[in-house]
């Protein structure tokens, strides 16, 4: 046995035992909107004589990290709620009295803890005849997250409201998945209000928010543990692997362009192995630069931040992609006849090296392209072990993710690359040689559409 299997079987069978893992456990996030979000919702209530509204915040580990809302008045923020809104009963401003505030701070991912701030709200309005009521909400434009209102009555009947009378998310509480990925983002309403039978509406009474797999809570609970022994270190290590690749296998993180790359341009395993080496290092660099610059910064918003290295991303991929296109064309000008020649004189082993072999500077841009943009969830683990003292440890898990990251997208290689071959050995000499000239063109080319693509999806 070859040198090559004693190293990529090896590789391919943990890929498929982190991969069985990944299934049974899946990915985790400690908030389903994620890490950086700021969500809002607003339940409006009308009556004859007064309109309530109750408005609840929910914010994820990294804002409330960042903003220090742990140590934020409630009463104080409350205030500052309503003012950022707009409410007006035809056309006359609506002054808010609070009523009632509370602020609640459920444990997140790595311990950390989330925020959940819930404001009573109500206005003497009369509504004994038909008014247009109109709200809008201003706050947080810029932060990305859940946005929802909703409008009942009681007594008093509404006409034309384009909002629901009930929350679709439970006050926050609950976020239906089919809408995780497009989340609702709806901030404004406008309606006519007047006398009539309404409709009730339904007060929420659920837990807050939390979503983890059993991985990421094992995970929580080694790194809030009193006692950190050798042991449960090793393990959350072991753990921190789990999800890096499982995070690496969701969709969206370069499988199928690193896969095809490197069939297309007739890697070999070592190929594979530089780019996973290169996504473990610029993953770890970048999440141990940002968590630096956040924990260091309440005014930076962390999800522009993410946005920027995903354009960066994408540039940078299809700029190498260009590279590889002009070089790809450049060597499918050649004769084909002097190509079946010299594939003849010199046998498959060294026909392969005629332009369409790697790089190293190629393969490393290709690896630090993938893993330029830092995993959310990796960020808070390092800032809660740094809330805890645990910097060290935190630096440990991250590079731990980093590495189960590199496995899947290595392994994904890996497995492309032993596929090419065996399609290579099924193909007559004629096809092969076809396959082999002409495949880099396409491979450039995929290389290009996806990195438009990641930059479009960024802007």
């Amino acid at each position: 046995m070859s040198l090559s299997s004693w190293v990529v079987r090896p590789v391919l069978v943990v890929a498929l035992l982190l991969a069985g893992i990944f299934l049974i456990t899946g990915e985790a996030s400690a908030h389903p909107l994620g890490n950086f979000s700021v969500n809002h919702y607003h339940g409006l209530h009308l009556h004859p004589d007064r309109v309530d509204l109750r408005s609840v915040v929910d914010v994820a580990e990294i804002p409330t990290l960042q903003e220090n809302l742990k140590t934020r008045d409630a009463r104080q923020w409350c205030e500052e709620v309503s003012r950022t809104g707009v409410s007006t009963v035809d056309g006359r401003r609506i002054g808010w009295t609070l009523s009632s505030s509370t602020k609640d701070h459920p444990a997140g991912q790595a311990d950390l803890p989330t925020t959940r701030l819930v404001c009573e709200f109500t206005a003497r309005v009369d509504l004994t005849r038909p008014a247009r009521l109109e709200f809008r909400d201003e706050s947080n434009a810029d932060r990305v997250g859940w946005r929802e209102i909703t409008a009942a009555g009681t007594g008093v009947r509404l006409a034309g409201a384009d909002v629901p009378t009930e929350s679709i998310s439970d006050e926050l509480r609950t976020y239906p998945e089919d809408l995780l990925s497009d989340p609702v983002d709806v901030r404004s309403a406008a309606f006519t209000a007047e006398p009539g039978t309404g409709s009730e509406p339904k007060r929420a009474t659920g837990s807050p928010v939390g979503s983890f797999s059993a991985t990421a809570a094992r995970l929580n609970d080694i790194l809030g543990s009193d006692d950190l022994t050798p042991w449960l270190g090793f393990l959350a290590v072991l753990l921190s692997l789990v999800l890096g690749a499982s995070h690496a296998a969701l969709p969206g993180h370069g499988k199928t362009l690193i896969a095809a790359y490197l069939a297309g341009r007739r890697g070999t395993p070592k190929d594979a192995f530089v780019v996973g080496a290169s996504v473990t290092a610029t993953h770890t660099g970048g999440v141990l630069v940002l968590g630096l610059v956040i924990s260091a910064s309440s005014a930076l918003a962390g999800e522009q931040v993410l946005r920027w290295l995903g354009l960066v991303s994408g540039v940078l991929i299809a700029l190498i992609g260009v590279v590889l296109l002009r070089s790809a064309l450049s060597t499918t000008r050649e004769p084909a006849l002097a190509g079946a020649s010299t594939a003849h004189g010199h046998g498959h082993g060294h026909g392969h090296g005629h332009g369409h072999g790697y790089s190293r500077g190629s393969l490393i841009g290709m690896g630090a392209a993938n893993g330029l943009v830092p995993s959310p969830s990796a960020l808070v683990v390092l800032l809660g072990a740094m809330a805890l003292g645990r910097t060290w440890f935190g630096v440990l898990l991250v590079v731990g993710y980093g590495v189960g990251m590199a496995a899947t997208l290595t392994a994904v290689g890996l497995l492309l690359v032993k596929a090419r071959e065996r399609v290579e050995k099924i193909l007559d000499g004629r096809a092969t040689r076809a396959l082999s000239h002409y495949a880099p063109v396409g491979t450039a080319a995929m290389v290009i559409v996806v990195g438009g693509w990641l930059t479009s999806q960024a802007l």
